[in-house]
């Protein structure tokens, strides 16, 4: 149903975003990038990951942003997930301590799908986003991919839309995100997300 012009009512308890996705369908050139190695920063593909390790990483780093998609999944779907040998996640290792995440799921032909993409509060601003796409985009399309696409959302970082449009991401389509609020049901802190209102149901307070 089309929706109509002006303001729409959030009902309590929900959460809203409008998520924008955006594709890339040029392989990088080999000096579109130039990104500095850091010493103590490692990019890589984390094989077989361990469940808890990634469930924390996942947490750590999508916490900010209310990442709750995979996380509201049981325990048996999310390790079958990452166990698909469709699902491809790299890791980034700052002092041996995995500190960014970048997951791929290359189940459709000829198409790479982003699912997530982020480091830790404390890398933000740090440039390890930048090292870590830039590795990102030239094994994406080393793979037999012809389209890389993701998606981002207005309660993702405020500069994450400038970020992959610098990484030759164009934006093609915008949807209406809304979901029961992943804090009210304890899969987050209260606190988390604190630029997200908080509107509990009544009884929820």
């Amino acid at each position: 149903m089309p929706l109509s012009d002006g303001f729409t009512d959030i009902p309590a308890g929900k959460i809203a975003a409008i998520a924008t996705i955006l594709e890339r369908t040029q392989p990088p050139r080999p000096d579109e990038f130039a990104v500095a190695e850091q010493f103590d920063w490692r990019f890589a593909r984390v094989e077989a990951p361990d469940l808890d390790w990634y469930v924390d990483l996942l947490r750590r780093v999508g916490s900010s942003h209310l990442w709750y998609q995979r996380l509201i999944q049981s325990r048996d779907a999310i390790a079958d997930k990452i166990a698909d040998p469709s699902t491809v996640i790299h890791a980034l290792s700052v002092d041996g301590r995995a500190e960014g995440i970048a997951e791929l799921d290359l189940s459709e032909d000829r198409t790479g799908e982003l699912v997530y993409f982020g480091v830790t509060p404390g890398l933000v601003g740090t440039g390890a986003a930048r090292f870590m796409m830039a590795r990102l985009l030239a094994f994406a399309f080393s793979q037999p991919v012809e389209r890389l696409w993701l998606h981002t959302n207005t309660i993702d970082h405020p500069k994450a839309m400038a970020f992959y449009r610098r990484f030759g991401f164009v934006p093609v389509r915008q949807m209406l995100e809304l979901a029961d609020d992943p804090r009210l049901g304890g899969l987050f802190a209260r606190d988390a997300a604190p630029q997200v209102p908080l509107f509990p149901r009544p009884g929820e307070d």
